[in-house]
């Protein structure tokens, strides 16, 4: 049965014939097509804070598509570990480091035979509490909670050629910047405190260096799971 999935894209071009090649390697989970089922979220990705941008809209048809969605079935340490795995983060201490090669080690998913991947998008105010996490400022069950705050968006990215293949262009709409960075300002600063004010009493909490020193691995009861 045809499983129709519609997808936008923010970006500063209009993307009719969307390329895996042209996919940075270094984004949240690799090389990838990355979209959002939210029309307000792509306008709100596709603008620069002096630049109009395009939402672009199609339509995948997933039908026997193996889907790896982050968001079920996971804990947040699988989508730390992914994170840490793919993207440029600027580690400075050892502990940050160390915690990084950790998690990659015993906390990664395949996710190569993926055609489809979801979960959240680390950018601006998750990557900030992503980076909060590594440095044992809070605890793992804070990192969980935090993830949900905010409505900053879930993203659906193609990884395979088949989904490439499959994705079928639908049209743009034209992103004002005016309009679309303020909303995307504000919905950073509305995570933001939101953040600030979440209960992240870290003598409560599994931090980063108890997880190193107890050698805690993938499966731990104490590791929160994902949700939406």
């Amino acid at each position: 049965m045809k499983k129709d999935l519609r997808l936008f894209h923010g970006s500063p071009m209009v993307v009719e014939t969307p390329e895996l090649s042209k996919g940075n390697p270094h984004s949240d989970f690799g090389q990838g097509f990355y979209c959002t089922e939210s029309r307000e979220l792509a306008l709100e990705w596709a603008v620069d804070i002096d630049r109009d941008g395009y939402s672009n809209e199609y339509l995948l048809d997933t039908s026997g598509f193996k889907i790896l969605d982050l968001n079920k079935g996971y804990n947040v340490l699988n989508w730390m570990a992914t994170l840490v795995r793919f993207r440029n983060i600027e580690l400075e201490r050892e502990l940050q480091k160390e915690a990084a090669k950790y998690l990659v080690r015993h906390f990664s998913i395949d996710i190569d035979d993926a055609d489809i991947i979801k979960g959240y998008r680390a950018d601006d105010s998750y990557f900030s509490i992503a980076q909060d996490f590594l440095s044992g400022i809070i605890g793992v069950n804070t990192l969980g909670r935090a993830l949900k705050l905010g409505d900053l968006g879930e993203q659906i990215v193609l990884k395979s050629p088949e989904a490439f293949e499959r994705v079928k262009f639908i049209g743009h709409e034209v992103a004002d910047h005016e309009v679309y960075w303020r909303k995307r300002e504000q919905r950073n600063l509305d995570a933001e405190q939101e953040y600030l004010e979440l209960d992240s009493d870290a003598s409560r909490d599994l931090l980063m260096v108890d997880i190193l020193r107890e050698e805690i691995q993938d499966g731990d009861t104490r590791i929160p799971r994902t949700s939406a």
